[in-house]
């Protein structure tokens, strides 16, 4: 199982030949977008986040709305650290909050987040492609940290 420093290092290290990889797969748009997401994804989404780890303190203070979930995510379970599911759950998850905050700001009268909010999902509608090298960039980056700990899948 490796470290976090090391779980950082490997997604910096991997992250520009996988959007290389993926800029001659599917066009240089798709291959910016998802290296980025790659980083995003391992920096900041791990399936580690049900722990405290790097990528947890990478919130700051933000870090609090992961506090549900490391609550009922066991560290290492399917929920957490299976390939696809554990990318979709953190997700799901993510844009439950996403939801509830923009839901929070329209009852208060501030459009700002709502029109953000509308704006990307316009964009990712009139741009599958976009999307898509959003999704294969976060679920790269979780198969590297699963293979990195030496099993991609974990025992029910």
């Amino acid at each position: 199982m490796a470290s976090g420093r090391d779980h950082d290092k490997s997604i910096l290290r991997w992250s520009l030949p996988f959007a290389l990889i993926l800029s001659l797969c599917s066009g240089f748009n798709s291959g910016f977008i998802g290296g980025f997401s790659f980083l995003l994804g391992g920096l900041w989404l791990s399936p580690d986040l049900d722990t405290t780890s790097n990528s947890l303190k990478r919130w700051g203070l933000l870090r609090v709305i992961w506090f549900p979930y490391r609550k009922l995510v066991r560290h290492r379970s399917l929920a957490s650290h299976s390939p696809i599911i554990g990318t979709a759950l953190r997700l799901c998850y993510l844009l439950i909050w996403i939801i509830c905050i923009i839901y929070l700001f329209k009852v208060v009268q501030i459009n700002s987040p709502f029109l953000i909010a509308n704006y990307l999902k316009n964009s990712l509608q009139d741009n599958p492609k976009a999307l898509i090298s959003i999704l294969v960039g976060l679920e790269a980056s979780s198969w590297l940290h699963l293979i990195q700990d030496g099993d991609p899948f974990p025992k029910v």
